[in-house]
């Protein structure tokens, strides 16, 4: 076993930030605080456009800066109370943790104050930051988060119960849809090359510009760690190195938000004239906090919202027949996040301070992996899943019904020690089953993992690992393979028949020069419209009665993508003939000019950046071919039948070894920088997009203090 090196000590130049060649900030500061502090005044200039509008959507004001197009969030941040709950969470920190996160509030607004905080994008939209409040970074945070659960899922199921029945919901699982998901994994040093642990991963979610995670070092004579931060929140919440310690998380798939049917009914007030609004609750009407805000918006009409409050959780959202529907979540409940867990994180020495931090964690519910330089890996699944009715976790249920309500009580979650090799990639086995949640995702990434990591051969090195993040293999490919095998050649047009051996002769590898993809990727798009366009499924396509936030979630064609492989072996409990469907969609994509020119998938399959450029910044926004799929442990997700770009997908990388920190590696989708005229705002996109890592610059002497 190689013992892990200490830490370079300091820079020469002292409290600052310092870049290396991909300007990546290196931050130094004396005590924990003044380092929050410098956080705080780095992000605030390097991803200054980002971090506001991060901060205006925490507090439902997108419209006043952007237009009406972006009012429907407003209105969603507003009756979810998600500024005044970031308030709430900051109030109930402990005196330390508290006084960090003011620090680090504090050196974004001294960045205002000094002139710092212009960009680009304030000046192409007429608009400026303003200063932050001390519980913005929760509001941020918040916001990153809010939808990271399965609530929406159930609106969905509800949508599906009331127009086909029941019976139908469980023909769209898929597991679940994976609007947000990732992939990590460890090694045991039992099983590599250094003796001491490996960590790998990469996060999925949506490819925002700039990105969503920002590499950073934070150091100080307390602690020395190097990883990705929230632009906006402090500290590095969710994959770090410190030296002594390394950890990464994954959405555990839990559910712990629930949706309530409200019945109200506002009743005269005696001897006035104002009604008092109340909500049928299990011992009778009850009280609703209301009270009214009004969103401004550019260029038009103010709009005035009411904010209700029932005892179950802020209203959300119009329901069906009339109704409304409020959401519970632990962060309203408890009145904290689990931000506690942000500096102990920082200071631990082994996996034990993690676990120790992550007690403390609140939302989202996290699949953890970690490990230490003393050998030892852990994995464990952090935050808050309340005990309740488990018919919560399918549909809304109803307020009035005791039977639904949550009883103060969490679920204890699994821990376990690692002896060879754990993978945790949003499925059952490593969320915890049916404790914690209804579904999670297919098993194809994680039992994809797990073959490559006993595949090696040898024992495992940082370029093991990095391959790993690579690989192509489309998860469902023998399921569709299947399929087509089945249909009836003789039945087909001869353009079919090619197009069906062009498919079969394919490796399953959705590779972007593949032409055996692309074609592959045309007959599964047009499969999904055909059973879109079913008359079995007509009766999804009336209005489901929800906000319009929740348009993602409800996309009839979007959710036949994601349960594709379900409703291919249980499609006919509808009346869908799959063969039929699945022989006409080669009929139709046989015609399809993409596949008639021999294109390949990276001719579809790009990056497509997500993000608020206003005006000709647009055009800022670059792309580049891309490999993998839904489906693949390259994860650049499409949605088959909708959109082949990828817009989610690995927004980060990272190899971390135990053994020795200057050995890891990472990068993120573009770069280092948010204005789209700095040199570093996307040179590590073509790297990224080749399945390339760069170095971590452990040593301060390889480091240029910035000029500030």
């Amino acid at each position: 076993m190689t013992p892990a090196p200490a830490q370079d000590s300091a820079p020469a130049g002292g409290t600052g930030t310092y870049r290396d060649q991909w300007g990546i900030p290196h931050l130094w500061a004396e005590t924990p605080d003044d380092l929050a502090y410098v956080q705080g005044l780095n992000v605030a200039t390097d991803r200054s456009w980002q971090i506001e509008l991060e901060r205006w959507r925490s507090e439902g004001r997108t419209a006043e800066m952007l237009g009406a197009d972006v009012i429907t969030w407003d209105r969603f941040a507003r009756q979810a109370r998600l500024d005044d709950t970031a308030r709430r969470c900051f109030e109930g920190l402990d005196a330390e943790t508290r006084r960090w996160c003011q620090r680090y509030v504090d050196g974004i607004n001294h960045a205002l104050a000094d002139g710092l905080r212009g960009g680009p994008e304030f000046d192409e939209s007429g608009t400026s930051p303003e200063p932050w409040n001390p519980w913005t970074p929760m509001g941020v945070f918040l916001v990153h988060h809010i939808l990271f659960s399965t609530f929406p899922n159930k609106l969905f199921r509800a949508h599906v119960a009331r127009t086909l029945g029941p019976e139908a919901v469980e023909l769209f699982n898929i597991e679940a849809p994976v609007w947000s998901g990732s992939n990590a994994w460890a090694a045991h040093g039992s099983t590599t090359k250094s003796g001491l642990p490996l960590i790998a991963g990469d996060p999925h979610r949506l490819m925002e510009l700039p990105g969503v995670y920002q590499q950073v070092r934070l150091a100080c004579p307390e602690f020395d760690a190097v990883g990705f931060a929230f632009p906006g929140v402090p500290g590095l919440p969710h994959f770090a190195h410190t030296g002594h310690t390394a950890w990464a998380i994954t959405n555990a798939m839990a559910d712990y938000q629930d949706v309530f049917e409200e019945e109200l009914s506002r009743v005269p007030v005696r001897g006035t004239e104002d009604e008092r609004l109340m909500a049928r609750g299990a011992q009778g009407w009850e009280p609703v906090v209301v009270h009214s805000e009004t969103i401004l918006v550019r260029a038009g009409s103010p709009e005035s919202v009411e904010i209700a409050e029932t005892a179950r959780g802020p209203i959300i959202s119009e329901g069906p027949d009339g109704g409304v529907l409020s959401l519970r979540f632990p962060a309203r409940v408890e009145g904290r996040l689990g931000f506690e867990a942000l500096l102990p994180l920082l200071r631990s020495r082994n996996v034990a301070d993690i676990e120790a931090a992550f007690d403390s964690w609140v939302e989202p519910v996290n699949s953890v992996v970690a490990g230490d330089s003393t050998g030892s890996v852990r994995h464990f699944v952090a935050g808050l899943v309340p005990q309740r009715n488990p018919a919560n976790r399918r549909l809304p249920v109803p307020a009035f019904s005791a039977r639904n309500a949550w009883d103060g009580h969490y679920v204890a979650l699994p821990r376990a020690e690692v002896q060879s090799f754990v993978v945790s990639a949003n499925d059952r086995r490593a969320g915890g089953g049916d404790a914690v949640a209804m579904e999670f995702a297919p098993a194809h990434r994680a039992r994809r993992i797990g073959e490559l990591l006993q595949a090696s051969g040898a024992p495992l090195t940082v370029d093991h690992m990095q391959a790993i993040h690579s690989d192509t293999l489309l998860g469902p490919w023998p399921l569709f393979r299947g399929l087509l095998a089945d249909l009836d050649a003789d039945d087909l047009s001869s353009e079919a028949k090619e197009l069906r051996s062009r498919i079969l002769g394919w490796d399953g590898q959705m590779d972007a020069g593949s032409r055996g993809a692309a074609a592959f990727a045309s007959w599964r798009g047009t499969l999904v419209q055909r059973i879109a366009r079913h008359p079995a499924l007509a009766p999804l396509t009336v209005p489901t009665g929800y906000s319009a936030l929740f348009g993602p979630w409800l996309s009839v064609a979007s959710r036949i993508g994601f349960a594709l492989e379900t409703l291919v072996v249980r499609g006919s409990e509808l009346g869908i003939g799959v063969t039929v469907e699945a022989a006409g969609a080669l009929e139709d994509a046989a015609m399809e000019e993409f596949v008639l020119n021999g294109a390949v998938w990276g001719d579809r399959h790009r990056v497509l950046p997500i993000h608020l450029l206003p005006g000709d910044l647009a055009k800022a926004a670059p792309s580049a071919d891309l490999s993998g799929d839904t489906g693949c442990v390259l994860c650049t997700e499409s949605l088959p039948g909708v959109e082949d770009r990828s817009f989610r997908g690995p927004v980060a990388r990272y190899v971390w070894d135990l053994s020795d920190r200057r050995k890891s590696r990472w990068i993120v989708p573009f770069g280092a920088a948010g204005n789209p005229k700095h040199p570093h705002f996307a040179d590590q996109l073509p790297l990224w997009a080749a399945g390339e890592l760069i170095p971590v610059v452990a040593g301060w002497d390889q480091l240029t203090p910035d000029a500030l």
